[in-house]
């Protein structure tokens, strides 16, 4: 947003010129695998943690007091604003909430902590999580796999800054829409659950009698139900796997071949692999009709038990057993309902150890209760309408869902725009608080951390080259060895001199400085170092 564009009163800052004497910008603690300790009592928050406005609380992992120490780490308080640098989504931003135990965050993980006399944490963390905001830093980031966002670029970062009682009345604002919103969406959260057990209820009532006692009495049948096997009424059978390593079986068009993994499907109608007429030949693969149903007759996870129906020619594998059914004796929908309501008592025949599967004698023996034709037509009927009826509602459902989720991005957009709460003229400009706080002494330790991409190169004298420091893990590692050297040096130290009081090899040297720099042990500026203190 250029300075035109800002609403009266605004201002514009660099992410860094919120910070304060007081406050703090950190991109977290490089904690390898190996510091951490599952016995340690200071948290290690991690990506997992940060939600779109909301904290998580979902990793579980620590490392330890003295590893704390030893790093330096930054503990992360109340109201500090933690931003991800990583997706998913880039840039997401909340608000630490009051934890249980001491925490840090890993290195992706941004710690935000405006000053006293800064901005407010929570309109912060909304300005962060605005569109206007996340497209920036969307444009900021790179990488290939995943993109991340520099520390570097999101310290750069200009936000639009509101004067400090508009702050929070954007932010009272906000927090009172939004949630409003979070409210709606639980509510929506649980409908498809609803749905689900509708749908369980209508296909029990169906294949119980219940759902079809009035038109029983209607039409004067008291037909009793008649007790029958899937056999009874169908073909039933299966196939297998051609062998893979034959380049003959398998090719890219053909006859279709399905797997277990195509009865999460209600009808099959394309196929991910095609079986040639060799392999049919070879292992005598049968091509079941359109119309025969599929039931899934292993897997541990959902899979086992689930049926399908074939809306193409195909043949199958070993996992599934295709039921052809006479369809003058029975209604193929009524059969397909009956399964799908046992479908956990088809699911409990399951046999064996580890992995119990289901075969095609308990495919065939399955119990069915079947009433006569024309009330096996009319359970159909009913079924279907208020299948039909559910499935109007999810669609409704997903449209409300799209525009729920419109919702907060579209508020966001309104609030930093200065549009979503009335301004006040008397309000003290958001310029007169980025004077105060650029006239804020600054401390030291909050010097900002210089990667060592950035250190000045260092030409090294031969006679130097060769210089080693004993027991050099021991004495200078995970030790601000280097900032103790500066310390007790009376003059002003470049890179090239500190190697060579260090009496570390050049390989060491450069481990050691990059290590403290990234710490914040040491500063510097040009050539120039110096100690942190």
């Amino acid at each position: 947003m250029t300075d035109d564009e800002l609403p009266e009163g605004w201002a514009q800052a660099s992410v860094t010129s919120l910070i304060g004497a007081d406050g703090l910008f950190s991109d977290g603690d490089w904690v390898e695998s190996k510091d951490q300790d599952p016995n340690g009592s200071i948290r290690l928050l991690q990506l997992a943690d940060i939600g779109d406005g909301v904290f998580i609380d979902k990793s579980n992992r620590f490392i330890n007091e003295e590893k704390f120490e030893a790093l330096r780490c930054e503990e992360v308080l109340e109201g500090d604003v933690l931003i991800a640098r990583m997706p998913d989504p880039l840039g997401r931003a909340c608000l630490a909430p009051k934890l249980k135990q001491k925490s840090i965050t890993v290195v992706d993980v941004a710690i935000l902590r405006p000053g006293r006399l800064s901005v407010l944490p929570r309109w912060l963390m909304h300005s962060i999580n605005s569109p206007q905001v996340r497209a920036h830093i969307e444009m900021e980031s790179s990488g290939t796999t995943r993109k991340r966002i520099a520390r570097g670029k999101l310290a750069e970062m200009e936000l639009p800054i509101a004067p400090l009682a508009e702050q929070k009345r954007i932010a009272d604002k906000l927090e009172a829409v939004l949630g409003r919103v979070d409210a709606c969406r639980a509510r929506l959260d649980r409908v498809p659950d609803l749905l689900k057990r509708f749908r369980q209820s209508v296909l029990a009532a169906a294949t119980s009698g219940q759902l079809t006692e009035d038109w029983r009495e209607e039409n004067a049948t008291n037909n009793e139900w008649q007790e029958a096997q899937i056999q009874n009424v169908a073909n039933v059978g299966t196939g297998s796997t051609p062998l893979r390593s034959n380049a003959a079986f398998f090719a890219s068009k053909g006859t279709p071949w399905i797997t277990s993994a195509a009865t999460s499907l209600q009808i099959v109608t394309k196929a991910e692999e095609f079986v040639t007429e060799a392999a049919i030949v070879a292992h005598r693969l049968k091509r079941f009709p359109i119309g025969t149903l599929l039931v899934a007759m292993y897997g541990e996870g959902k899979t086992r038990g689930q049926v399908t129906e074939l809306g193409i020619e195909a043949t199958i594998n070993q996992a599934c057993a295709a039921v052809v059914v006479n369809e003058s004796i029975v209604s193929k929908r009524f059969v397909k309902f009956a399964l799908e309501a046992n479908y956990l008592e088809m699911r409990e025949l399951a046999e064996g150890g580890n992995q119990p599967n289901l075969n095609l004698s308990k495919i065939k023996e399955f119990p069915l209760r079947l009433p006569s034709l024309p009330e096996q037509a009319e359970i159909v009927r009913r079924v279907e309408a208020l299948f039909a009826m559910a499935d109007r509602i999810e669609a409704r459902l997903t449209a409300a869902r799209a525009q729920v989720e419109r919702l907060t991005p579209a508020t966001l957009h309104k609030a930093f725009r200065g549009e979503l709460v009335p301004q006040d003229p008397n309000d003290e400009p958001a310029s007169e608080l980025l004077v105060r706080l650029k006239q804020e002494p600054t401390k030291s330790t909050q010097r900002r951390k210089i990667k060592s991409s950035t250190l000045p190169r260092v030409r090294v004298p031969k006679e130097h080259a060769a210089m080693t420091k004993s027991r050099f893990d021991d004495d200078v590692k995970g030790q601000p060895y280097l900032a103790n050297l500066l310390r007790a040096s009376s003059k002003p130290t470049n890179a090239t001199e500190l190697f060579k009081q260090s009496e570390l090899s050049i390989v060491d040297f450069y481990k050691q400085l990059s290590w403290e720099v990234e710490k914040g042990f040491i500063w510097h500026d040009d050539k120039t170092l110096e100690a942190v203190s």
